[in-house]
């Protein structure tokens, strides 16, 4: 018995020293990430850069588009913090166009608003779990820049961890996917897939967002039923729809010429979903959504008596990898043997191979669970005649921070049953 008891004891002092020398090698733990240098930060340079990030949003959603014909999600958020730490690495022509895709306001501006930001979806909520972490994965042998990597981790908590993609390639790959599980719930566990990496690979720049919330007021199971949801002229699919019927509450909603705005608010009402239902084909209005319309579209909501609210659960994944939408978008030079990053190690010798960005969403009754990370991989060079929301058709939606309207997820639901 004393054996068993003595192997027993062992094994579990083995597992413990696996997982203490897995920990050892993330920057910092994967749910507590460090705070970044805000001061002074101002109410107008955090305006510019959620104006940035929104302009973005719908910039790659308009580039996404032209060739996904179906669902899209992903976190213009995630996206703009893991090039925003690229950036600080760029110099000429490579930076300029950076800055002009992402929309950056002058970098004294961007730094701290950029790390207020950070810092406000960081602190602590009773109400939701909202969170974010940025990390920068370095070849042991390769030599950044000082002063690079200070400013990753003042402005962007982005703290640096060695590693050997020449010899150890394939357990460096899994240390970066297992931070980024850590940080994601599990729910994004293979962000880097294998052949992305190799022994010419110097550094990986990543970040993860993850959400959960419930809503402030939750819909009911018992009155979840099936019915069609039209995917287009042609298609019809039967989808779980949740029904609410708010007897006695109001919802920030407005019915335009072309669509239907409904805003449902997360517990703590610090983080909400608008919904943007066309009242025609989605195709015929999507092309002409902007930050600037958006804007618009939010000042005409109004606090409505709604007498039921219909919409589908759905629960999906996408991955992209982005190389060729940011080429097209504007940034071509940061993908080409002529990219400038001296600003990182001194000398023109990194370029970027990939970007990968993968994004998770559940919607149902009680709430919202969303996830997104991206890496930057571096190498050497229908309307309704009552009041009534009905999503039985394609619609955008967007998961926004309600005090500054920053935009932290973003999607189109073509197909809820897929």
């Amino acid at each position: 018995m004393n054996k068993k008891i003595l192997l027993i004891s062992l094994i579990i002092l083995l597992l413990a020293g696996f997982a203490t020398a897995s920990l050892l090698m993330f920057p910092y733990h994967p749910d507590e990430p460090p705070l970044a240098d805000d001061t002074g930060s101002t109410q107008n340079g955090i305006e510019a850069v959620v104006n940035a990030n929104n302009q973005f949003a719908f910039d790659v959603y308009s580039e996404l588009s032209k060739s996904e014909t179906g669902n899209i999600f992903y976190s213009p958020y995630s996206l703009s913090a893991a090039l925003a730490m690229t950036y600080e690495g760029a110099n000429g022509e490579t930076a300029a166009e950076i800055k002009s895709v992402l929309h950056y306001p002058e970098i004294d501006i961007l730094r701290p608003n950029f790390a207020a930001i950070y810092n406000d979806i960081n602190k602590e909520s009773k109400d939701n779990i909202l969170k974010t972490g940025n990390a920068l994965w370095v070849q042991q042998d390769y030599q950044l820049l000082p002063d690079f990597l200070t400013r990753v981790e003042s402005y962007y908590g982005g703290k640096a961890t060695n590693l050997d993609f020449v010899e150890s390639l394939e357990p460096s790959r899994k240390t970066i996917n297992a931070f980024i599980a850590g940080q994601t719930n599990n729910k994004i566990k293979e962000l880097i897939p294998q052949g992305i990496l190799d022994a010419m690979t110097r550094l990986v720049l990543t970040n993860a967002v993850y959400f959960k919330g419930t809503w402030e007021w939750q819909f009911e199971q018992s009155k979840t039923f099936t019915d069609d949801f039209k995917v287009n002229d042609n298609t019809v699919v039967q989808a779980e729809m949740m029904r609410m019927k708010p007897d006695k509450t109001t919802f920030n909603y407005a019915n335009t010429d072309s669509w239907q705005i409904l805003e449902l608010p997360y517990k703590g009402d610090e983080i909400s979903m608008l919904i943007l239902l066309p009242t025609s084909n989605l195709d015929s209005v999507e092309t002409k959504l902007t930050a600037e319309n958006l804007n618009q579209l939010k000042s005409e909501l109004k606090e409505t008596k709604l007498d039921s609210i219909i919409l589908p659960k759905f629960e999906f994944n996408s991955k992209y990898f982005m190389q060729e939408a940011l080429s097209a978008m504007g940034m071509p030079t940061a993908f080409s043997p002529s990219a400038d990053f001296s600003g990182m190690t001194g000398n023109k010798d990194l370029l970027i191979d990939s970007v990968i960005h993968e994004a998770y969403i559940k919607v149902n009754e009680e709430g919202t669970e969303a996830a997104a990370a991206t890496a930057v991989t571096m190498k050497l060079t229908a309307i309704s005649p009552q009041n009534v929301f009905n999503a039985d058709h394609p619609f955008i939606f967007l998961i926004q921070d309600k005090d500054n309207g920053n935009i932290l997820f973003l999607g189109r639901v073509v197909d809820p049953t897929q």
